[in-house]
């Protein structure tokens, strides 16, 4: 049984945060989230969390952010709309949010980092990432840092709802086997390690159970959703005369940052690892994690049953309209 704590979550009504938040409330913790648009936090208060507001990038905000707080969970990175450089909004936030925690003395710190980001260090998020836990091993802290690979969460946007719209398909580079997990799984991870003193000072690989090929994952949009998918190849070095197009003006520089991750996705190299000591550390159960296939299968499932009633309604509004 986990000892109920005071958690602090940043970037809680992000797609990963917000799992991280549900998540720590069902284990019986007393949640905190630090929101920069409180009103866009509403549900996470319907859950049972406390809301503050406040911005990584404003030191000021974090001290009464962290007052009587036990541990953080930091989620938060740059969203695709931020018109500001990632390095700017990420890098300084977690100096600003790590600085806090040593001052105030919140030692507990679990932080959400990406796998392999040694080996990207010029891409900018990797670079961050990789920096954040030389950060955290340089500090005090008793941290613990998840290494993801990339959420199930984005594969709907970049693969399903094109398949099902019969919209193009984009596929950089050589295919990158990807080791996707649900956002939910990874928060399990994410508050398990709160009472975990066997995770203090350590990193974890916190990845799917296998990798995937875009074109895998392609295959098995059009499997479960019925459709025919249209794919496009893009070459890794157009891609690149994009990036430094772009780089070029100022106000394009997080444009500029995101195609360059293009070389993370479409390297070539395996986002995948272990996971057998990382399930055995944190005692979770491998078998409850889930697979693509379900995902995919699930997602389907309830979009085609809601297109079915939608169609089943329309058709009942056309009858009204007939003399007969």
């Amino acid at each position: 049984m986990s000892l109920p704590m005071q958690v602090l979550i940043t970037g809680g009504t992000g797609t990963l945060g917000r799992q991280i938040a549900k998540c720590a409330l069902d284990e019986g913790h007393k949640v905190r989230c630090m929101v920069r648009t409180p009103r866009k936090a509403s549900f996470l208060q319907e859950w049972g969390c406390e809301i503050t507001q406040g911005d990584l990038l404003k030191p000021e905000d974090l001290d009464y952010s962290l007052e009587g707080v036990d541990a953080v969970i930091d989620a938060a990175t740059t969203r695709p709309d931020d018109p500001q450089s990632v390095y700017e909004t990420d890098w300084q936030g977690k100096l600003n949010l790590f600085q806090a925690c040593e001052r105030l003395n919140v030692k507990r710190v679990v932080f959400i980092s990406l796998l392999a980001a040694e080996r990207y260090r010029d891409v900018p998020l990797m670079d961050i990432k990789y920096c954040t836990e030389h950060l955290l091993k340089d500090s005090s802290l008793d941290y613990t840092i998840l290494q993801g690979a990339a959420f199930m969460q984005g594969v709907i946007g970049q693969f399903a709802i094109p398949v099902l719209d019969s919209q193009t398909v984009w596929i950089s580079g050589s295919p990158t086997e990807i080791a996707y997990m649900n956002t939910q799984d990874m928060s399990r991870f994410a508050v398990s390690a709160l009472n975990k003193p066997q995770t203090i000072r350590k990193s974890f690989p916190v990845v799917g159970p296998k990798p995937w090929k875009a074109d895998e994952v392609v295959k098995l949009c059009e499997r479960f959703s019925g459709k025919s998918a249209k794919v496009l190849r893009v070459s890794p070095f157009l891609i690149k005369v994009a990036q430094a197009l772009v780089s070029f003006f100022e106000p394009t520089v997080n444009v500029a940052e995101r195609l360059a991750f293009a070389e993370v996705t479409g390297g070539g190299a395996s986002l995948n690892a272990s996971m057998e000591d990382t399930y055995a550390l944190f005692d979770l159960d491998p078998s409850t994690t889930t697979t693509m296939e379900s995902y995919i299968k699930e997602y389907y499932d309830v979009i085609l049953k809601r297109l079915r009633e939608m169609e089943a309604d329309l058709d009942k509004e056309e009858k009204k309209k007939l003399p007969f």
